[in-house]
């Protein structure tokens, strides 16, 4: 069976996602839109908002009830993954979570603010050895050693992966009660503090020594931007789109306070609705493209 493409795959479900997915929807878009199991806490969290047209006075987490009440009616449903990291394919992108691979013709990135804190040799190795998708990078390791930083437990699952074919699997563990690791796999209580190298990685620097290694995998931790979609244009650590939305990456799209500020709901809606109608129309002028050259 064929594997599906979706027309737009969203990443994110707070307010600049829903709209994006709303108007994709309302475009009689496939669409397909990732979020975590609470659909932006910030909002959640407000006590009361005054600035949103027609709402002068609304509890966050009523208001954010109703967007998702909105994206129900029109049969949108939300996919619990993290997505780890976008691909662009040519005409299509390819997004992976854990060992999953999703494909579609466009991408919406709405996930908000992320604060990611770098180890120091981190992003000096990105690609010279430190990675942070096994399945896609692991085999470049084979027969060699390698640590996993594991924020948290779906780190275990590519453990055991690189446990079938690398040499040595060092785990370094950021969280509690950990699962089936595996044969194979060594678990080290310490804390790393510097990835070791020249040219590539040639070790990992703990607090209590330091580990021999020609990998290091970090798993589970914040995706900054430059992480999720490799050779995606930045300013100030945010995505530099114009006013379509759409980034240097033909086909993929952002919006929301992932774009800058100022981090407010009604711009996150209205960018959303933006990018929803740009990838709308991007995809219905490539699929016309293709159709003439055929």
């Amino acid at each position: 069976m064929e594997e599906k493409i979706w027309d737009i795959a969203i990443i994110g479900c707070g307010p600049a996602g829903l709209s994006a997915a709303i108007n994709a929807r309302i475009r009689n878009r496939e669409i397909l839109i990732f979020g975590s199991e609470v659909c932006s806490p910030p909002l959640q969290k407000a006590p009361k908002i005054i600035n949103y047209p027609g709402f002068p006075s609304i509890t966050g987490e009523d208001l954010r009830q109703r967007f998702l009440d909105h994206a129900a009616t029109l049969g949108i449903e939300i996919t619990r993954k993290k997505i780890d990291s976008i691909y662009s394919l040519g005409n299509e992108f390819g997004l992976m979570s854990k060992q999953e691979m999703f494909r579609a013709k466009s991408v919406i990135i709405t996930t908000g603010i992320v604060h990611p804190v770098y180890l120091p040799g981190e992003r000096e190795f990105l690609g010279k050895g430190v990675g942070y998708c096994a399945t896609c990078d692991g085999p470049f390791f084979r027969g060699k050693d390698v640590a996993i930083i594991a924020y948290n437990a779906e780190a275990e699952a590519d453990a055991r992966y690189l446990a079938e074919i690398c040499q040595r699997v060092y785990y370094l563990p950021h969280y509690q009660e950990i699962g089936n690791l595996g044969p194979g796999v060594e678990v080290v209580n310490d804390k790393p503090k510097q990835i070791l190298g020249e040219a590539t990685v040639q070790g990992i620097q703990l607090e209590k020594g330091s580990i021999p290694v020609d990998g290091v995998f970090i798993v589970g931790a914040e995706v900054p931007p430059e992480r999720l979609v490799p050779g995606v244009e930045l300013v100030d650590g945010h995505y530099k789109v114009n006013r379509d939305m759409q980034t240097n990456i033909p086909g993929l799209f952002a919006a929301g306070d992932c774009t800058g500020r100022p981090y407010q709901l009604a711009k996150a809606v209205g960018e959303g609705q933006v990018a929803g109608l740009a990838a709308s129309k991007y995809v219905a002028d490539t699929a016309k493209i293709k159709s003439f050259k055929l």
